[in-house]
């Protein structure tokens, strides 16, 4: 069989993607990118903007009536993924997405931290990454310096949370480095050590002086929170609610089905709040599940204990659920010490293609007495199994796909199955008890008011303020964690809408297959249609489903 069009075309898209992103290359397990990294320059990601969007054109050039269906998912996927991956560089978040939660130094060690040093030349890679971390912290000071002098400028804020991120960096030792710690024990320490010293500690030095004084001084203050502000703020924030979402959905009406929601949930608090505490009083509720010193944790390694054991619990029935089962391993490990106090509660970081690393579920466990017991099961569910590990594994297993979408992350697909499994998980039985299913139903209304601020900030011009009022009365969040998710929100436009929406839109696909189906619906066939073809935009994924309806009712 002769090669389709498509195929030259989606192995361009993924070396494109690749070299925009090296550092996400390498966290995948993809070879031929362990020794770069991004090129931050405006030239550089205008480059890199051009060659993803022609590829798009190339491939919305082909008729699609003239591809194989798979293909034709192929070619939709791609332009998707293209013009949502140029998006953020032409609007130019390098300038203003400069936060705690968007720092370089997180993206510079996430990527060492998770790049295999086990042979001569992959430890040369990461030496050579390291000399060109220097030229990427420059390129992050020079970007920011940009974004001040055109009006493209952080939050003085999330700019002093990065401030303070890298002096506790740079307050460490070099012994206790992070960078360091990776290769320790190996043949290259001494000379990555010195390279920490020598190098990369004295750009994140310079880097500091140039955010704490020029780009400071132009910041957003909290009361300019959202992208509005910016230069082209409406329209830069129309474009990351499509590349979130990948759907037609607009402000507007995210805002208000936030609201709606959050309202809908209220009769679910105060049906297990009569369970669990005896009273159906939201208030009540809430102060309870904020203040009872009994539901927190005491020590970091009760956290990773419990994590670990609910990990196993839900392996232990996964079959039951999904015919097609993944054969890649997840583990549980702490969240880097300098990222943890600015980081969220939980992350997932894949599995290399290569098999050299498993799935990592990264669970925080800083100040473990201010982290409650009852959500860390639902945040196992939704970042281990059945979420994010089950979804990732799944999809770089799918060997006759594209390489690109063996190893694409679209917000609203994983995030959306990340929320569905909350669910899907108390259906699988795998909730130790009402109590737990407050987290299930406490993070339901978390993503509900990520609607409500995202949008609120962004779209309406609410101040950081308003955004954290508004969670506080509608989430049964910590006010600790409601302030990181707020700030995260801030520098990240648009990211927060894929995991509600997402899901939205998985449940809305089975209902139809429920609906049209009836007795001869089969969870786990339907588990498996999706993810049988990777991540993939909503409208992709809609169509796959419903064709997958047609053919099974027929």
């Amino acid at each position: 069989m002769s090669p389709s069009p498509i195929d030259a075309l989606a192995a361009e898209f993924l070396e494109a993607i690749s070299s925009a992103d090296p550092f996400s290359a390498s966290v995948f397990g993809l070879p031929g990118y362990d020794d770069q990294v991004p090129d931050l320059s405006a030239d550089g990601e205008a480059a890199a903007a051009d060659r993803l969007l022609a590829l798009a054109g190339r491939a919305e050039a082909i008729p699609a009536d003239t591809l194989s269906e798979d293909d034709q998912i192929t070619r939709d996927v791609l332009i998707h993924t293209a013009h949502s991956t140029a998006s953020p560089l032409t609007d130019r978040h390098a300038e203003f997405a400069l936060a705690g939660h968007t720092s370089p130094i997180t993206a510079v060690f996430t990527a060492l931290a998770n790049t295999a040093v086990k042979t001569p030349q992959q430890e040369q890679d990461y030496l050579t990454r390291l000399r060109r971390s220097a030229g990427y912290l420059a390129q992050v000071g020079e970007r920011a310096l940009a974004g001040a002098a055109s009006g493209q400028v952080p939050t003085q804020r999330g700019l002093t949370q990065a401030i303070d991120q890298y002096t506790g960096y740079l307050s460490t030792s070099p012994d206790d480095d992070s960078i360091v710690r990776t290769v320790r024990g190996t043949r290259i320490e001494g000379e990555a050590r010195a390279l920490v010293v020598d190098s990369v500690r004295p750009a994140i030095a310079a880097l500091l002086e140039t955010l704490a004084g020029p780009v400071r001084d132009k910041a957003r203050s909290d009361d300019d929170s959202g992208v509005l502000h910016l230069p082209d703020g409406p329209a830069l924030y129309a474009r990351a609610v499509a590349a979130h979402t990948s759907t037609d959905r607009d402000p507007e009406e995210i805002h208000q089905l936030g609201l709606d929601i959050c309202a809908q949930l209220r009769d679910e608090y105060a049906a297990l709040g009569k369970k669990v505490f005896g009273t159906g009083d939201f208030d009540t509720i809430v102060d309870r599940l904020r203040n009872d010193p009994g539901l927190r944790y005491e020590t970091d390694d009760q956290i990773l204990a419990d994590t670990r054991g609910l990990l196993a619990r839900a392996e232990s029935v996964v079959g039951d659920w999904f015919g097609r089962v993944y054969r890649t391993p997840c583990t549980v490990t702490p969240i880097d010490e300098v990222l943890a106090p600015t980081a969220v509660p939980g992350q997932y970081v894949p599995p290399a293609g290569d098999g050299s690393r498993p799935g990592q579920f990264q669970v925080n466990t800083y100040r473990p007495e201010t982290r409650t017991r009852y959500e860390y099961e639902t945040l196992s569910f939704h970042e281990s199994v059945p979420g994010h590990h089950l979804q990732f594994a799944l999809s770089q297993e799918l060997t006759h796909l594209p390489e690109f979408r063996r190893y694409l992350y679209l917000p609203a697909f994983g995030e959306g199955w990340g929320l569905y499994s909350e669910r899907l998980a108390d259906e699988m039985g795998l909730y130790s008890g009402d109590l737990a299913r407050f987290g299930m139903v406490s993070f339901d209304s978390w993503r509900a008011c990520r609607l409500v601020v995202d949008t609120g900030m962004h779209h309406r011009g609410w101040t950081r303020q308003q955004a954290i009022d508004f969670m506080l009365a509608n989430s049964a969040l910590t006010p600790g964690t409601i302030i990181n998710e707020v700030d995260r929100y801030i520098s990240w436009p648009g990211q927060a809408l894929g995991y509600m929406i997402g899901r939205l839109e998985i449940e809305g696909a089975r209902k139809r297959a429920t609906d049209r189906l009836g007795a001869a619906f089969d969870i786990r066939a339907f588990h498996d249609v999706l993810h049988s073809q990777g991540a993939l935009p909503m409208t992709v994924l809609n169509s796959v489903v419903d064709r997958w309806i047609e053919r099974t009712a027929s």
